[in-house]
């Protein structure tokens, strides 16, 4: 059951085939999707933050192998929550359930064994589940680790269990192989020198935000989302980027811009480093904050943010 013990070469490997197929990335909140996610890519294309329930929407990671090229989805954490954001964001990540070549249900280390969750997940699920075991470097030792495989295994299935430290890389390699050899034969989906399918304009949304989640405190993260209202390439090579961060109370346009506006301005520098690192070129930002009403209840400006 366990590759914590062993290493295996993929079945398409030895049959030299090309494979191809969409793995969904699954989970509870902050248990490392994201993290996972960009150490595969190798490029950050996901936001991560220590908050939960950071990441909004499915996003595609395109990673080619030997004899194969493998779309992992990133989605939200399952939860339940009362708001209509957090309701959406659940419905999103258990449609991602299906339509798959395989699950890929991550939990940590630290975290007990829970059947009613695997039941809640996995009860009608057909297709390959692969249970990844996250931040292993936090148990003291290996007889910890082989007791939360066993622990594991007694729930359901899986088709492998594999033990990694994405925040530390380690193990990500072999999970992808192991990965690999589940799916069906086929040709490329994607050109192999892509990483996401994503538009620049919603990773570098998501670029900002990010640094709101990382900055700010209490529920202002969760009351923010980001418009790029203006993307330009000038002739001198520089990219202009005007974006809005919307929030839903007049209370929260001060925590956003802080004294002096330095809390606007760091979010800014913050982003403008890691945008510019995504594009290989200058960037302008300009960042402005706009109030809307309780945008995270309101069908119309969920659907319009691409969350419903």
């Amino acid at each position: 059951m366990s590759n914590y013990l062993k290493e295996s070469v993929p079945t398409h490997l030895k049959n030299n085939t090309f494979t191809s197929g969409f793995v969904s990335i699954i989970g509870r909140p902050n248990v490392g999707k994201s993290t996972l996610l960009n150490s595969i890519i190798g490029e950050k294309i996901v936001i991560t933050s220590d908050k939960p329930q950071t990441t909004r929407n499915r996003i595609q990671g395109i990673h080619n192998i030997p004899g194969g090229q493998i779309v992992f989805i990133d989605t939200p954490g399952i939860h339940t929550g009362r708001s209509r954001l957090n309701k959406s964001m659940d419905e999103v990540a258990r449609s991602s359930i299906s339509g798959v070549d395989l699950l890929m249900l991550v939990v940590e280390a630290t975290g007990a064994a829970d059947p009613a969750f695997i039941h809640d997940v996995l009860a009608k699920v057909k297709i390959p589940v692969v249970l990844v075991i996250n931040k292993v470097d936090l148990l003291t030792d290996k007889a910890l680790v082989l007791k939360k495989i066993a622990d594991w295994a007694a729930l359901f299935p899986f088709k492998e269990i594999v033990p990694i430290s994405a925040g530390r890389n380690d193990g990500v390699e072999h999970l992808v192989s192991v990965v690999g050899g589940y799916l069906p034969e086929g040709p490329a989906m994607f050109p192999d020198d892509i990483l996401t399918d994503m538009p620049e304009k919603f990773i570098v949304a998501e670029m900002i935000r990010e640094k709101v989640f990382r900055l700010t405190r209490d529920e202002v993260p969760y009351s923010t989302a980001v418009v790029v209202e203006s993307f330009i390439e000038r002739e001198n090579g520089v990219i202009a980027i005007s974006a809005a961060i919307m929030i839903e109370r007049d209370t929260q346009k001060g925590i956003i811009i802080g004294s002096k506006g330095e809390m606007l301005k760091k979010i800014g520098t913050q982003a403008r480093q890691d945008i510019e690192r995504l594009l290989d070129t200058k960037i302008y930002l300009e960042l402005f904050v706009k109030v809307v009403e309780n945008w995270s209840e309101r069908p119309s400006k969920l659907k319009e943010l691409g969350y419903e």
